[in-house]
């Protein structure tokens, strides 16, 4: 029996017979001559049927059914890619027992954004749908590669948790043999343990919110790209090193996703040597200036006041990212570093990309007796946070770090009107299955 080979190589095999496997993705029928394209993971591959019996045979099949072909390699200049594949030996592996609920071979998906959730196991094999995910396995890669070559080490997190990461009402509360635990809102406390360990760390893994938001923006489960690093000067080296991990990202997405690139019609942005840096007082007084909305002692930024900093950076600067730093430390985690010069200021920031907040990040207080301080200022209870509070008596570096939600930043990139578009298997408000 020949080898298997994917679609992706057959260019490498003209005038030589190949085996193939995949799925029935579209069959033609013509008065004399019958095309079958096949599917498999990597694209798609046009196969000339002559014989009728065989014709006959495929035609009683439902799309989707699994085949495996054997067949002479032909260069033609007319068919898809100019390759097809002629001759060919049939084997059904395994037929499909219905017709699949929409068509997969048309060039976009004809059904609403609920049903393609509710049947997310046909609906990702469309090549357009799953060139999205490819995007995002790209990002994963680059994000990776581009801290491996800063010297970082990955590492895995616990997702249950004694305590809430980020303080506050939403977690998930979960039973954990009769004690009350949560599942992680983020890695941050270990992360920023593990600084202690190997100075620069990094992990890919899902995080969970229990927020009620029922936004287009917004998921309960998501996979944070997170990063911390030691021995900084302030959250300006953060801001940096998420400079040039975004450029790793771009790099590597344009190198092994170019395929999906064209599928989806994408073209990746451009990652400024520098990404304008504007402090959050100076962009509350501009959106007073210009927007004439007085939201100067606001401690946050809305997503039309976000919207509006991006197009202002696109005029500006001509870049479609702006990193806003300082925001109100009363809008920060209990564990950010103030500005020394403006104490009410943190050492903290937001990437905004095309006018929306895509990663959070900063510089982390690194002395024992700052986060008992900090601690009572808030009227936090110190002891269900020993554990990580222990990594700090013993002589931390100051450090900082950022996450970037990997949902996010592939539903921007791809400009999707919706998160859930980019999402595997979404969790959100309402929906927990498939």
């Amino acid at each position: 029996m020949q080898q298997r080979i994917w679609t992706t190589c057959i260019g490498e095999h003209i005038g030589e017979r190949v085996r193939l496997s995949g799925w029935l993705h579209h069959l033609r029928q013509l008065r004399h001559v019958t095309f079958l394209i096949l599917r498999d993971g990597k694209g798609l591959t046009q196969i000339v049927v002559e014989d009728p019996t065989l014709a006959e045979q495929l035609a009683s099949l439902y799309h989707e059914s699994v085949l495996s072909v054997e067949g002479l390699v032909i260069a033609n200049p007319q068919a898809p890619n100019g390759i097809e594949i002629q001759q060919p030996i049939v084997e059904v592996l395994n037929p499909s027992t219905a017709p699949p609920p929409f068509d997969l071979f048309r060039p976009t998906l004809k059904a609403q954004l609920p049903t393609l959730l509710d049947y997310a196991a046909i609906s990702l094999r469309h090549p357009q749908r799953r060139a999205l995910f490819q995007i995002s396995a790209a990002s994963m890669e680059g994000f990776r590669a581009a801290l491996r070559r800063e010297q970082f080490v990955e590492i895995q997190t616990p997702k249950m948790v004694a305590s809430a990461t980020e303080g506050g009402a939403n977690v998930f509360a979960i039973n954990y043999f009769g004690s009350p635990a949560y599942l992680a809102q983020s890695p941050q406390f270990y992360k920023q343990t593990m600084v202690g360990v190997f100075e620069r760390v990094f992990e890919v893994a899902p995080v969970f919110r229990a927020e009620p938001h029922d936004t287009p923006r917004h998921l309960n489960e998501y996979v944070s790209l997170d990063m911390e690093m030691g021995f900084i000067e302030n959250h300006r080296t953060v801001m940096a090193m998420l400079t040039c991990v975004l450029q790793g990202m771009v790099q590597t997405i344009s190198e092994q996703a170019a395929e999906a690139l064209k599928l989806v019609k994408l073209t990746l942005p451009q990652i400024p040597a520098a990404i304008p840096i504007i402090h959050f007082s100076e962009a509350l007084e501009l959106i007073y200036r210009e927007m004439g909305e007085d939201a100067r002692h606001e401690p946050d930024l809305s997503p039309s006041h976000e919207r509006w900093l991006g197009e202002w950076a696109q005029r500006q600067y001509q870049s479609e990212f702006l990193l806003v730093e300082g925001y109100p430390m009363v809008k920060r985690p209990f564990y950010t570093h103030p500005d020394p010069a403006r104490p009410q200021y943190s050492n903290s920031f937001d990437l905004l990309f095309r006018g929306l907040e895509l990663v959070t990040g900063g510089q982390r207080l690194h002395r024992y007796d700052d986060y008992l301080q900090a601690l009572q200022a808030r009227g936090l209870n110190p002891e269900p946070l020993s554990g990580y509070l222990d990594a700090f008596k013993y002589g931390m570096p100051p450090h900082g770090g950022f996450a970037i939600g990997l949902e996010r930043w592939v539903a921007r990139l791809v400009e999707a009107p919706n998160i859930r578009e980019v999402t595997l298997f979404p969790r959100d408000l309402n929906r927990l299955t498939p």
